[in-house]
């Protein structure tokens, strides 16, 4: 019986005349590049350059399933997951249902679709997999949506560690209130924590802080489920029959589920980053990862919505009450997810601006590596810069929701099909294509609708004030 090769593990220009080896004997994986391994015969370069080469050599990290599950489960349930009773409270409960169970489906589905693109090109990123079925405009397309969608989710971790921390401090220093405004604490926990983590060049060093995350988000989720039937009332909202089904907002609480849930931009990172990377592996990983974070959106997304109801925010720690110890444990717990999920996001943009640097150029047989110094550099600028304009504005829920709406779906529902369909719809049978046009039409109709909808509310003052408790 001959083998599945797509099960096998993935070789280095499968379909070309290079074929040595498995990739994870090539290839590094670094903020910037699975690179090919560089032999000491075969240098030639100055020498920061000489530094990247020796670095990347000397960082051959690899996870295991157990640390790729933590990656992949940390960056789906990153910020998003604290706006899933917003979602709830946009779709209507029926709408709910159906909105978190169809998006699990189709984000696991897109997730291994762009595996699969990649086995089938013989590219290792996501956006050279785009560049080969549509060419250099494809390819500029998704670098803009990848950078775009890490950019916000940045900017909305920020925002998040603005909401919570403070809030925390408060509780433990209540004489000293006016040194915990959230725009100071935004700044300190930036410069001191997230900066030097976010300038780490291997993410598989980073598993083992988003399997702490993970377990943080357990406890955020026990307590939202405990605690807020018992609320005071004066908190509480009142209860529409008309969210009892399906509102005219559910586009919108569509896009603020597929912030959630889409990873697809951390997918090549985190599938080279296993120690054998086939296709059953990481089935297995999507599958699993996606499950766990279908179950935490409906226990996040039912709990908070039916206990506030129409009075629901964007981050739904802020509709509980400053001074409740308990919640300030899950702030401080959110506060903790939010750091390690924010270099996660860097990793993407930086590998986002390394691309557009060199989007010109001609294609070399090694990928691009930059030095050390265009490393921190770049790092610096994306840290602080998305920190400064988070430091503007509270409104998370409008954020998830452009988003969402946007990138996210262009990322998620337009593009992993579109480029199957490019590379072997020739060889697909017409029943066999439809899932793929329905996907991409659902894309373009979240696209329109939400961000329409989130554009005339904001213009007609329907924003909340997130930050207040």
């Amino acid at each position: 019986m001959s083998k599945d090769p797509f099960n096998e593990p993935f070789i280095q220009g499968r379909g070309s005349h290079d074929q040595r080896g498995p990739l994870g004997d090539n290839f590094e994986l670094s903020s910037f590049d699975r690179s090919t391994e560089v032999r000491p015969e075969r240098l030639s370069v100055d020498s920061e350059d000489r530094f990247t080469s020796t670095f990347l050599h000397e960082q051959r990290s690899k996870s295991n399933i157990l640390m790729a599950f933590m990656n992949m489960a940390n960056s789906i349930l990153g910020a998003g997951i604290i706006g899933q009773p917003f979602a709830v409270k946009n779709c209507g409960l029926l709408g709910g249902v159906l909105a978190i169970v169809l998006l699990s489906l189709l984000v696991d589905w897109t997730i291994r679709l762009i595996v699969v693109n990649l086995r089938i090109s013989g590219k290792t990123t996501y956006q050279d997999s785009v560049e080969l079925a549509m060419g250099r405009k494809g390819k500029l397309l998704i670098l803009l949506s990848n950078g775009l969608f890490a950019f916000g989710g940045c900017i909305g971790f920020c925002i998040i560690i603005g909401d919570t921390i403070p809030h925390v401090l408060r509780a433990f220093f209540s004489g000293h209130d006016n040194l915990f405004h959230r725009n100071i604490v935004i700044v300190v926990v930036t410069c001191l924590i997230s900066f030097p983590l976010s300038l780490n060049r291997d993410i598989s060093k980073l598993s083992k802080a988003s399997m702490l995350a993970l377990a943080s988000m357990v406890v955020i989720v026990v307590i939202v489920v405990i605690k807020g039937p018992g609320t005071d009332s004066a908190y509480k909202g009142s209860f529409n029959s008309s969210n009892l089904l399906i509102t005219p907002r559910i586009f919108q609480g569509l896009s603020v589920i597929s912030f959630a849930l889409v990873c697809h931009h951390n997918t090549s990172f985190i599938y080279f980053s296993l120690k054998t990377p086939s296709l059953k592996r990481f089935d297995r990983l999507t599958h699993f990862s996606c499950f766990i974070a279908m179950i935490f959106c409906f226990l996040m997304g039912f709990t908070g919505f039916l206990v506030f109801k129409d009075k629901t925010k964007g981050n739904i720690l802020n509709n509980f009450p400053g001074n409740d110890n308990a919640v300030n444990v899950a702030r401080f717990c959110f506060g903790f997810n939010m750091l390690t999920t924010f270099p996660l996001e860097i990793f993407v943009l930086r590998d986002v601006i390394k691309d557009l640097m060199f989007f010109n150029s001609e294609p070399k047989s090694q990928p691009r590596v930059l030095s050390l110094k265009l490393h921190v550099i770049i790092s610096t600028a994306l840290v602080f810069g998305t920190m400064a304009i988070s430091l503007t504005t509270c409104n998370l829920g409008a954020l998830f929701e452009l988003i969402g709406a946007t990138t996210a779906s262009l990322m998620a529902y337009i593009l992993p099909p579109w480029v199957n369909l490019k590379l072997v719809g020739g060889n697909l049978k017409w029943r066999d294509r439809i899932p793929h046009y329905v996907c991409i039409g659902f894309g373009f109709a979240i696209m329109l609708i939400s961000s329409t909808q989130t554009i005339i509310s904001y213009i007609n003052g329907g924003d909340q004030k997130h930050c207040e408790t």
